[in-house]
């Protein structure tokens, strides 16, 4: 089964359709897309274990595609570090570093932290009450999907505010890393971005730059640190002076 993955922190891989108030919309994924996150999720899963062989035929019969997008999507999980690919072998598991994880949410935290500086800076004013009301039915709303829209709409007014292109540039370069719901996967999760967005939402409309991108910072941080403890829990990083990447002496040739 496909599972589509849900990355409730960058706004990039969304559109807005409207006023943000109404949600996000997610964007038609290419079947490069949809291999990565299926692969992304076998991982996650331990479906696939670190050193094993990424069973290519197996994963495209099952998404119904070619070769060719699983090429393309083991690529950028290449770049993302989570497989490694090797001449005439194939493409095998990594095990993920714990340091590269918290610096995804670090630096999701700067991005954001910069774009709502830049919307305060520029005098977006119709930015707190948007805000206000989108963090209003996150509080209300339980439901892990409902509160990902609302979570993403809260992110894309802000991205929408601050008018940076680059800022975009920026976030469409960076990927999720939980694929899946985040707040359903994540303990601890979803009390943590109500907190801290409540804070960002109070500091916009004060006009407190400072306090707003300080908000991100942290929450994007603990986010981070609640994504490393999960990814361990589940062993998907490397044991202290283990060399978990590349393949194991028995390939998975599924």
């Amino acid at each position: 089964m496909n599972r589509q993955h849900t990355d409730s922190h960058n706004v990039c891989n969304v559109t807005m359709t409207g006023d943000a108030t109404r949600g996000a919309a997610l964007v038609r994924r290419s079947s490069g897309d949809q291999a990565a996150v299926h692969i992304r999720r076998l991982i996650f899963d331990g479906d696939l274990r670190p050193g094993s062989r990424i069973p290519q035929e197996q994963i495209a019969r099952t998404l119904g595609i070619s070769r060719i997008p699983i090429r393309e999507a083991l690529i950028a999980l290449e770049r993302e570090g989570w497989v490694t690919i090797e001449l005439h072998r194939g493409a095998f598991v990594n095990a993920l570093d714990e340091h590269a994880v918290r610096d995804s949410y670090e630096l999701f935290g700067l991005v954001y932290g910069f774009a709502v500086r830049r919307a305060i800076e520029r005098g977006a004013d119709d930015l707190a009450p948007r805000l206000a009301a989108l963090q209003g039915a996150i509080d209300a709303t339980d439901d892990a999907e409902g509160v990902t829209r609302q979570v993403l709409a809260f992110h894309a007014a802000i991205v929408d505010a601050a008018r940076s292109p680059r800022v975009r540039v920026v976030l469409r370069s960076m990927s999720g890393l939980v694929p899946g719901n985040f707040f359903a996967l994540v303990p601890g999760a979803l009390e943590l971005e109500r907190t801290w967005l409540a804070r960002i939402a109070r500091a916009v409309a004060k006009g407190d730059a400072e306090k707003a991108a300080d908000g991100y910072a942290r929450m994007m941080r603990r986010q981070g640190e609640l994504v490393a403890s999960l990814f361990a829990a589940r062993g998907l990083f490397a044991a202290p002076g283990d060399d978990s990447n590349g393949p194991t002496g028995a390939d998975d040739a599924r």
